[in-house]
């Protein structure tokens, strides 16, 4: 169930399904790179104002699902407009910035993005260029991203499937009347 906050701002109301702290895992793989699964952590949040802010963690993972090392660090900004158009400013750990444009599909929780400029720092890595599908999927988030490099048209890199975390004491607020000594209630 997407709930939408009473402090969201109304331009954001399209994107409350994104809102909340998300973890799950997928498969990255790229010319040059060894395939590997990774796990992910991704939070959305808000503060009143008319954008999400949005920071991804991800990990590589061995074969019994155990964290390797870090993969990657994205942090950003999401905004929309009211016909649906979708922007981001993204900032990676390896040294990259992007500003990515799209928009939310008609009647379903889903977007696509393209990066519209890229900017890369000299240790940065070849990068040229991304596009994202970002959909809500029977309450699970699920993302693919493509990538491409001057010398590698675009293609398919990394994608993951997420399931919404949710804190105990985000559903435990509802329960009213709990006896005081946690043993009467199973009386």
């Amino acid at each position: 169930m997407i709930e939408i906050p009473s402090d969201l701002h109304p331009d954001l109301v399209p994107l409350a399904f994104l809102l909340g702290n998300w973890t799950g895992a997928g498969v990255a793989e790229f010319e040059g790179q060894d395939k590997c699964n990774f796990g992910q952590e991704v939070t959305f949040t808000h503060d009143g104002r008319d954008f999400l802010e949005y920071v991804s963690h991800s990990w590589e993972l061995d074969a019994e699902g155990k964290k390797v090392r870090p993969l990657e660090t994205e942090t950003g900004y999401w905004r929309i407009d009211s016909d649906r158009k979708v922007e981001v400013v993204m900032i990676r750990d390896q040294g990259i910035a992007e500003v990515w444009y799209g928009e939310l599909a008609e009647k379903k929780p889903q977007i696509d993005l393209a990066t519209d400029a890229v900017a890369r720092t000299a240790a940065a890595g070849e990068y040229s260029g991304g596009k994202r599908l970002y959909g809500y999927v029977n309450g699970d988030l699920m993302w693919v991203g493509e990538k491409a490099t001057p010398e590698v048209p675009l293609r398919p890199y990394m994608s993951a499937h997420l399931k919404k975390v949710v804190d105990p004491k985000e559903w435990a607020k509802d329960v009213v009347d709990l006896p005081d000594d946690g043993i009467a209630f199973f009386r």
